[in-house]
């Protein structure tokens, strides 16, 4: 496996002038946005995406979801969200874009992560589709399915809420 090997010196101002110039013209410059976005960690895009707003009055993702389209814009999307956007936007995909809901992404999704992770994703969620996760899962699943999920969102939650009552 191949390792990123990101500049500890980048210049998120100049990042977000060569993002920008990516995106003016016919067509986009894709390997410019793949040079700049998968050569920073996270806390570099997050201060990519702050700057570019700063600059220019408009957010980065919604720029981006203008330019790009299919696979790569999706790819692209999911990789500049903050960890606890990206994974509701997963959750989301998993439970409404499918014929049938993948359980399997969901139940790893609610037994991997800390109480914190979760609670962060299940705020995150709710501030994206206004709706709580609990809800769209209710929708969408049915029978023992439902129970269980149930159960173990609301484990997760009892659970949490202890650790901060110690």
């Amino acid at each position: 496996m191949a390792t990123i090997i990101c500049p500890e010196n980048s210049s998120p101002v100049a990042d977000a002038e060569a993002l920008r110039k990516a995106c003016e013209g016919w067509g986009t410059n894709e390997k410019t946005i793949i040079n700049i976005l998968g050569h920073r960690n996270a806390i570099q895009r997050k201060l990519i995406r702050e700057a570019y707003e700063q600059q220019y009055q408009e957010d980065l993702v919604r720029r981006l979801e203008k330019e790009l389209s299919g696979h790569f814009e999706g790819a692209v999307y999911r990789w500049i969200l903050e960890p606890a956007d990206r994974d509701a936007v997963l959750l989301n995909v998993c439970i409404r874009k499918a014929s049938r809901p993948d359980y399997n992404v969901i139940i790893e999704m609610a037994c991997i992560q800390s109480p914190e992770q979760f609670l962060a994703i299940k705020r995150a969620y709710h501030l994206r589709y206004k709706h709580s996760l609990e809800e769209d899962l209710g929708q969408q699943t049915s029978g023992h399915m439902r129970k269980a999920i149930t159960f173990s969102l609301c484990l997760i939650r009892s659970t949490y809420i202890q650790q901060l009552n110690k």
